[in-house]
């Protein structure tokens, strides 16, 4: 690595054309997440209009979540084998189609089959949101670029708790989500019209054949990397202490078991995405100068969400006040982005004609434990007679789990990295002038 640029050989020049291609990917993901958090603010309502009770309500956002895990592997070999532009048209048309299909539904049943089809178009999304980032911009920048493209994600998620929640007061069920799919035509014909996989003179190499012998190499060498599976944990420890939250049971647990309006409920969760994109910048820059600060970070944000969870939790009464309530949602906001430092300890293990699958690995770690606790939530709600205490308490469950694989793995990658970067500089001097 050159100490006076820190680009690695060959990396790409970045500047304003990738800029543009880059947020034409991130214009999609960005209608993806409003499409995905809709239903975190329809809760209540979809649980009126398709006559529910909670866990087939968190079967909305489970078989959602379910299909999105499931495909991350499959997406990430798509990516790796078919580009970025191919990837994200598919995703656009599903995910479109699933938010119509979820105005229209009549029935439970044609409404779980909408939420199925939204997320497997979702899943297509952030890795190819990824993959631009690492062909378009110079190494250096990932940790920024992968914060920011999460940064206009949770603008997507400010979108539904404001807008979509007005609208559905305002306008009903089927003209908030029926016209809101109009977002997903819009970016389909930006996306058609002007994005390219690469820039001119950064082709990747051929791809091999995509048997399955391709798929199993993929896979295997991406799994054998330490900093792929400490990016998994990462991503699985972090993400979804806020992420089951926003998805379904923030609005009703501040409605029904705070007791507070519908009103003040939104603008906590809004807290919480603002929280999200304003750490999401911090980390960015902290993590882009300082790579060692990526486990730290990361470790001491699930500290933080499981002792801000335990205290709303345990606290006495039947309400825990609205300062703890603030403060339980602000400090939620950093579970994003200490998320995204899983992907930084994925890019750095994998070769570029890797990092699609190798991305799909590690997102498949948050929405697994996410969709686990919106299951385990729904359950014990109804077995406890919405005791929200109990309920809630599985998250610590899974912290515990995910922290004893983040301290397993943590200096098996740091070694990996050392030996990696001395590598690269070898190689740098010995690139011709």
């Amino acid at each position: 690595m050159s100490a006076v640029s820190g680009t690695l050989p060959g990396d790409p020049p970045g500047g304003r054309r990738a800029t543009w291609m880059w947020g034409i990917g991130v214009a999609v993901y960005f209608v993806a997440v409003i499409f995905r958090t809709s239903l975190g603010v329809a809760g209540l309502d979809a649980a009126d209009r398709f006559e529910v009770n909670a866990s087939a309500l968190s079967t909305f956002s489970i078989l959602q979540l379910l299909v999105y895990a499931g495909m991350q592997i499959p997406v990430g070999l798509m990516v790796d084998r078919l580009g970025t532009k191919k990837v994200l048209t598919i995703g656009v048309v599903l995910f479109t189609v699933g938010q119509l299909g979820f105005a229209f539904s009549p029935s439970y049943g044609t409404a779980l089959v909408s939420r199925a089809l939204l997320g497997c178009g979702d899943a297509m999304t952030f890795i190819s949101v990824l993959r631009l980032g690492t062909r378009w911009f110079p190494a250096r920048r990932g940790p920024m670029i992968a914060q920011v493209a999460a940064l206009f994600g949770m603008a997507g998620n400010l979108v539904s708790t404001i807008f979509i929640s007005r609208t559905l007061n305002g306008l009903g069920w089927t003209t908030t989500f029926a016209g809101s799919a109009l977002a997903g035509v819009l970016v389909l014909v930006l996306l058609l019209l002007f994005l390219k996989d690469h820039p001119e003179g950064h082709e990747p190499p051929p791809a091999e054949h995509a048997g399955a012998a391709y798929v199993r190499k993929q896979i295997a060498e991406s799994w054998r990397e330490p900093g792929t599976r400490l990016g998994m944990w990462v991503h699985f420890t972090t993400q979804f202490p806020a992420m089951f939250f926003l998805l379904l049971w923030g609005m009703p647990f501040l409605v029904e078991a705070q007791g507070l309006s519908r009103a003040v409920a939104g603008e906590l969760l809004t807290l919480i995405v603002l929280s999200n994109m304003v750490v999401g910048l911090v980390y960015g820059q902290v993590i882009a100068r300082h790579h060692a600060a990526r486990a730290p970070l990361a470790l001491g944000t699930v500290g933080a969400s499981a002792l801000a969870w335990a205290v709303t939790i345990a606290y006495p009464g039947d309400h825990a006040p609205m300062w703890l309530l603030i403060t339980l949602c602000a400090v939620l906001g950093a579970c994003g982005p200490a998320s995204m430092i899983g992907f930084d300890f994925a890019r750095p293990a994998n070769p570029p004609e890797r990092q699609g699958t190798a991305s799909g690995i590690v997102n498949m770690g948050g929405f697994t434990a996410s969709m686990t606790t919106l299951f385990a939530v729904g359950v014990l709600l109804d077995a406890t007679g919405d005791n929200y205490r109990i309920a809630f308490s599985t998250l610590f469950v899974l912290q515990a789990i995910g922290i004893v694989q983040i301290l397993r793995l943590r200096n098996r990658t740091a070694r990996r990295e050392r030996e990696r970067l001395v590598a690269s500089r070898v190689e740098a001097v010995h690139v011709p002038a």
